[in-house]
Protein backbone atom coordinates (compact mmCIF):
# COMPACT_ATOMS: atom_id res chain seq x y z
CA UNK A 1 0.00 0.00 0.00
CA UNK A 2 1.59 3.27 -1.20
CA UNK A 3 1.22 6.33 1.04
CA UNK A 4 0.81 9.77 -0.45
CA UNK A 5 4.23 11.38 -0.41
CA UNK A 6 4.26 15.21 -0.20
CA UNK A 7 5.30 17.05 -3.35
CA UNK A 8 8.81 18.52 -3.25
CA UNK A 9 7.76 21.13 -5.82
CA UNK A 10 4.99 22.47 -3.58
CA UNK A 11 7.42 22.98 -0.70
CA UNK A 12 9.99 24.56 -3.04
CA UNK A 13 7.41 26.96 -4.45
CA UNK A 14 5.96 27.95 -1.06
CA UNK A 15 9.25 28.41 0.76
CA UNK A 16 10.94 29.95 -2.29
CA UNK A 17 8.16 32.55 -2.46
CA UNK A 18 8.50 33.20 1.27
CA UNK A 19 12.29 33.57 0.95
CA UNK A 20 11.78 35.95 -1.97
CA UNK A 21 9.28 37.99 0.06
CA UNK A 22 11.68 38.15 3.02
CA UNK A 23 14.43 39.29 0.63
CA UNK A 24 12.13 42.01 -0.69
CA UNK A 25 11.39 43.21 2.86
CA UNK A 26 15.15 43.34 3.53
CA UNK A 27 15.71 45.27 0.27
CA UNK A 28 12.99 47.75 1.20
CA UNK A 29 14.60 48.19 4.62
CA UNK A 30 17.87 49.03 2.86
CA UNK A 31 16.04 51.42 0.53
CA UNK A 32 14.33 53.31 3.36
CA UNK A 33 17.64 53.47 5.26
CA UNK A 34 19.24 54.87 2.08
CA UNK A 35 21.60 51.88 1.96
CA UNK A 36 20.27 50.32 -1.25
CA UNK A 37 23.51 50.97 -3.16
CA UNK A 38 25.70 49.31 -0.53
CA UNK A 39 26.95 45.82 -1.26
CA UNK A 40 29.01 45.13 1.86
CA UNK A 41 29.84 41.65 3.07
CA UNK A 42 27.39 42.14 5.94
CA UNK A 43 24.50 42.82 3.58
CA UNK A 44 25.46 39.86 1.39
CA UNK A 45 25.65 37.65 4.49
CA UNK A 46 22.14 38.66 5.57
CA UNK A 47 20.80 37.91 2.10
CA UNK A 48 22.39 34.45 2.09
CA UNK A 49 21.20 33.84 5.67
CA UNK A 50 17.61 34.60 4.62
CA UNK A 51 17.87 32.03 1.84
CA UNK A 52 19.52 29.46 4.12
CA UNK A 53 16.81 29.84 6.76
CA UNK A 54 14.03 29.19 4.26
CA UNK A 55 15.84 26.22 2.71
CA UNK A 56 16.23 24.63 6.14
CA UNK A 57 12.62 25.41 7.03
CA UNK A 58 11.44 23.82 3.78
CA UNK A 59 13.42 20.64 4.47
CA UNK A 60 12.15 20.49 8.05
CA UNK A 61 8.53 21.00 7.07
CA UNK A 62 8.79 18.47 4.26
CA UNK A 63 10.18 15.88 6.67
CA UNK A 64 7.34 16.60 9.09
CA UNK A 65 4.73 16.27 6.32
CA UNK A 66 6.35 13.02 5.17
CA UNK A 67 5.79 11.26 8.48
CA UNK A 68 9.24 12.09 9.82
CA UNK A 69 11.09 10.62 6.85
CA UNK A 70 13.46 12.45 4.52
CA UNK A 71 15.75 11.22 1.81
CA UNK A 72 18.72 13.24 0.63
CA UNK A 73 17.53 13.53 -2.98
CA UNK A 74 14.30 15.26 -1.94
CA UNK A 75 16.24 17.63 0.33
CA UNK A 76 18.63 18.55 -2.51
CA UNK A 77 15.78 19.15 -4.96
CA UNK A 78 14.06 21.32 -2.41
CA UNK A 79 17.14 23.45 -1.68
CA UNK A 80 17.78 24.13 -5.35
CA UNK A 81 14.08 24.78 -5.94
CA UNK A 82 13.69 27.19 -3.02
CA UNK A 83 16.77 29.12 -4.19
CA UNK A 84 15.58 29.27 -7.82
CA UNK A 85 12.07 30.44 -6.90
CA UNK A 86 13.45 32.99 -4.44
CA UNK A 87 15.81 34.32 -7.12
CA UNK A 88 12.97 34.66 -9.65
CA UNK A 89 10.80 36.52 -7.10
CA UNK A 90 13.73 38.78 -6.23
CA UNK A 91 14.46 39.47 -9.91
CA UNK A 92 10.85 40.43 -10.59
CA UNK A 93 10.98 42.78 -7.60
CA UNK A 94 14.30 44.23 -8.81
CA UNK A 95 12.84 44.94 -12.25
CA UNK A 96 9.82 46.68 -10.70
CA UNK A 97 12.05 48.57 -8.27
CA UNK A 98 14.60 49.71 -10.85
CA UNK A 99 12.03 50.65 -13.51
CA UNK A 100 9.11 52.03 -11.48
CA UNK A 101 9.96 52.76 -7.83
CA UNK A 102 13.49 54.11 -8.40
CA UNK A 103 13.97 54.59 -12.17
CA UNK A 104 17.44 56.12 -11.71
CA UNK A 105 18.68 53.21 -9.61
CA UNK A 106 20.91 51.63 -12.24
CA UNK A 107 22.56 54.89 -13.25
CA UNK A 108 23.17 55.74 -9.59
CA UNK A 109 24.56 52.23 -9.01
CA UNK A 110 26.94 52.61 -11.95
CA UNK A 111 28.06 55.98 -10.59
CA UNK A 112 28.70 54.46 -7.15
CA UNK A 113 30.60 51.67 -8.90
CA UNK A 114 32.75 54.20 -10.76
CA UNK A 115 33.63 55.97 -7.52
CA UNK A 116 34.50 52.71 -5.78
CA UNK A 117 36.58 51.55 -8.73
CA UNK A 118 38.55 54.81 -8.75
CA UNK A 119 39.11 54.66 -4.97
CA UNK A 120 40.26 51.04 -5.06
CA UNK A 121 42.41 51.48 -8.19
CA UNK A 122 43.83 55.02 -8.25
CA UNK A 123 46.06 54.12 -11.22
CA UNK A 124 43.06 53.66 -13.55
CA UNK A 125 42.18 56.45 -15.91
CA UNK A 126 38.63 57.79 -16.19
CA UNK A 127 38.44 56.14 -19.63
CA UNK A 128 39.38 52.73 -18.21
CA UNK A 129 36.78 53.08 -15.45
CA UNK A 130 34.12 54.03 -18.00
CA UNK A 131 35.06 51.04 -20.15
CA UNK A 132 34.64 48.77 -17.13
CA UNK A 133 31.19 50.21 -16.39
CA UNK A 134 30.13 49.86 -20.04
CA UNK A 135 31.24 46.22 -19.93
CA UNK A 136 29.07 45.68 -16.84
CA UNK A 137 26.10 47.24 -18.63
CA UNK A 138 26.55 44.99 -21.67
CA UNK A 139 26.81 41.83 -19.61
CA UNK A 140 24.08 42.65 -17.08
CA UNK A 141 21.94 39.57 -17.88
CA UNK A 142 24.98 37.30 -17.96
CA UNK A 143 25.90 38.60 -14.51
CA UNK A 144 22.32 37.97 -13.35
CA UNK A 145 22.52 34.39 -14.67
CA UNK A 146 25.78 33.87 -12.77
CA UNK A 147 24.11 35.17 -9.60
CA UNK A 148 21.24 32.75 -10.14
CA UNK A 149 23.65 29.85 -10.49
CA UNK A 150 25.45 30.94 -7.31
CA UNK A 151 22.11 31.16 -5.50
CA UNK A 152 20.98 27.70 -6.64
CA UNK A 153 24.35 26.17 -5.73
CA UNK A 154 24.15 27.83 -2.31
CA UNK A 155 20.62 26.44 -1.82
CA UNK A 156 21.87 23.03 -2.92
CA UNK A 157 24.77 23.10 -0.43
CA UNK A 158 22.56 24.26 2.45
CA UNK A 159 20.03 21.54 1.66
CA UNK A 160 22.84 18.98 1.42
CA UNK A 161 23.96 19.84 4.94
CA UNK A 162 20.39 19.98 6.27
CA UNK A 163 19.50 16.77 4.45
CA UNK A 164 22.49 14.92 5.86
CA UNK A 165 21.61 16.06 9.36
CA UNK A 166 17.86 15.34 9.10
CA UNK A 167 17.98 12.30 6.83
CA UNK A 168 15.79 9.43 7.93
CA UNK A 169 14.96 6.63 5.50
CA UNK A 170 11.71 4.71 5.59
CA UNK A 171 12.24 1.17 6.79
CA UNK A 172 12.04 -1.47 4.06
CA UNK A 173 9.24 -3.91 4.87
Amino acid sequence: MEENKPKVGRFSLNFGALAGAAGIVFSLMLYFADMHHERSMGIQAVQFAILAIFVVLAVMQYKKANGGYLNLIDALKMGAGVAAISFVVGTIYFLIFSNIIEPNFMEEAYEVGKQQMMEQNPNLTAEQVNQGIEMQKRFFWVIMAVFMIISVVFGFVVSLIAGLIMKKDKPAY
